[in-house]
């Protein structure tokens, strides 16, 4: 699949929908518009890309809405020189969206079947994260740690404590508290 004009001109009135909703870190919006997210999405989906809404992807999970891909980024407030860690890869689109920001990403998934997908999506798209890990992404990669920012994108029951100790101090770590 390819990134057509018809492509770029929806980012483009993504991006305009996302700067309504109140982003506004700039850099966030430039990367959302030049990350094709119709290339992290199933081909039956590829024409509703662009609407800021959650799709269903394998493993029964879901490629996150693009204004939460964008809130959750914008609250990190990354640096050129940050370190991230993200739990749950899922289709590989917020990996895309950091990747825009800094190239130290660090990236975690349980789910073996997205693993594998995106695993072979990052290769085809020239996405390079620091590592891009199979693993029950709550125990973290305490290897590479400590890290500047976490995002975890599922829900947790809880905050893992794994996560904080590899939190360098002053970092930040987003997490949505609720049902996994």
């Amino acid at each position: 699949m390819e990134d057509t004009t018809k492509h770029q001109g929806q980012r483009k009135q993504l991006v305009e929908s996302l700067r309504l909703k109140g982003i506004k870190d700039e850099r966030v919006l430039e990367v959302i518009n030049d990350v094709p997210r119709h290339l992290f999405m199933d081909p039956s989906l590829v024409n509703f890309a662009y609407v800021d809404k959650a799709y269903p992807i394998a493993a029964e999970q879901t490629i996150s809405q693009p204004y939460t891909v964008a809130y959750q980024t914008e609250l990190l407030q990354l640096q050129p020189t940050s370190k991230v860690l993200e739990i749950g890869t899922g289709s590989g689109y917020q990996t895309a969206v950091l990747l825009g920001i800094t190239p130290h990403v660090y990236t975690v998934e349980r789910q073996q079947l997205l693993f594998k997908k995106t695993q072979r999506l990052f290769l085809k798209l020239g996405l390079r994260p620091k590592k891009n890990l199979f693993g029950d992404g709550y125990l973290g990669y305490e290897e590479a740690g400590p890290y500047d920012r976490i995002i975890v994108t599922a829900a947790a029951p809880a905050l893992p404590k794994a996560l904080l100790n590899q939190l360098d101090i002053g970092g930040k770590l987003i997490i949505p508290l609720g049902e996994r």
